[in-house]
């Protein structure tokens, strides 16, 4: 399939949210690079990659002390880092997701645990300050108050800019805000994901909160993995509900739908996917990620894909909701791999 031209160097930059943060049109998720799709990247590599991006106009940069192991993606960011312009970079990470192994995780929200976890990722990211600093998963067990009361005090200590919620709900949000103005909001959001479309963007835009939308290839689907390339052995997308062997059968003919318009668009699958939600807002900013400067380029063409409300329509309908099989991630975490740490063991 014919690919939209990219200009390479003059991606737009929108304003993420009220608070004066500001973006470029596309952001780069650095998860993958230590490995969740695919082998992880050795750190040169994955630099090179963070280089790639960065030359090509995109400076926003999301990465987490989740990723990788032991840490391992914060600290090939901020080796990248040390090679770029920090000042031209928006850097966000998240604290809050705690490890207990054997694919089980807790939440915890502290506010000993996030100072603890700010200062830990300013050293492994080798930086005097975060531009973004989310909540990964709100803790249920902590009022959202003590939590955004210690993140409030790391903005006026300059350890972070701006403070950053991901996969809150309605409630949490005015809550948190409340406290603090918050900055950005991260959440899954794609063709098959958009649960936020009925109450969170609308809430998010009442407020001058910035959408930033994680997966929004649908963890790669849009983009043709698992459906025209097969999935790496060491793939985590082969315990995803809707990537199993039953979903797929039914999946698959909702990509060979959006197969057909990418061809009427003269462009990709993931660059009309892209393109869809791109559409959906200049306060939507997509993250995708990717370990092939190939893609790379893919993702950026979407930037030149233009739709008209006739033809959102015609790609929304391609994908309807209701014909999804399997549910999205987050929703099968929530039920069964999240848990809290104990009051003794928090901090």
């Amino acid at each position: 399939m014919e690919e939209k031209p990219q200009n390479l160097s003059q991606i737009p930059r929108v304003k993420l949210g009220s608070q004066g943060l500001e973006v470029s049109r596309l952001g780069f998720g650095c998860a993958g690079l230590s490995g969740l799709y695919n082998a992880p990247l050795a750190h040169e590599d994955g630099c090179r990659m963070i280089k790639q991006v960065f030359t090509r106009g995109i400076t926003f940069f999301d990465t987490s002390d989740l990723y990788g192991a032991d840490h391992d993606n914060e600290i090939m960011v901020g080796k990248a880092l040390k090679q770029l312009p920090r000042e031209k970079i928006q850097l966000a990470t998240k604290f809050g997701i705690v490890r207990l192994g054997n694919f089980q995780y807790a939440v915890n929200g502290t506010p000993e645990y996030v100072r603890k976890c700010c200062e830990a990722s300013l050293e492994r990211l080798q930086v005097d300050h975060i531009d973004l600093y989310y909540q990964h998963r709100v803790d249920l067990s902590v009022p959202i108050e003590e939590t955004m009361g210690e993140l409030k005090k790391l903005v006026q200590e300059g350890k972070i800019k701006y403070i950053g919620l991901s996969e809150a709900s309605a409630d949490m949000i005015r809550r948190a805000h409340a406290v603090h103005s918050i900055a950005a909001l991260q959440m899954e959001y794609s063709l098959w994901s958009r649960e936020t479309e009925d109450e969170i963007i609308p809430l998010c835009r009442e407020l001058g909160i910035g959408i930033v939308a994680y997966s929004p290839l649908g963890r790669g689907f849009f983009g043709g993995k698992a459906v025209v390339e097969s999935l790496p052995s060491e793939s985590l997308l082969v315990k995803h509900p809707r990537f199993s062997k039953e979903s797929l059968e039914v999946n698959e003919t909702i990509y060979k739908r959006l197969l057909d318009l990418a061809a009427k668009h003269r462009c990709t699958t993931a660059q009309l996917a892209l393109s869809w939600l791109l559409h959906q807002g200049t306060d939507i900013v997509p993250i995708p990620g990717t370990t092939k400067v190939g893609n790379l380029d893919s993702n950026i063409g979407s930037l030149g894909v233009k739709l008209t409300e006739e033809d959102l329509k015609e790609i929304s309908d391609a994908v309807p909701i209701d014909e999804v099989r399997g549910e999205r991630e987050y929703d099968a975490l929530s039920r069964y791999m999240w848990n809290y740490v104990d009051s003794s063991s928090k901090g």
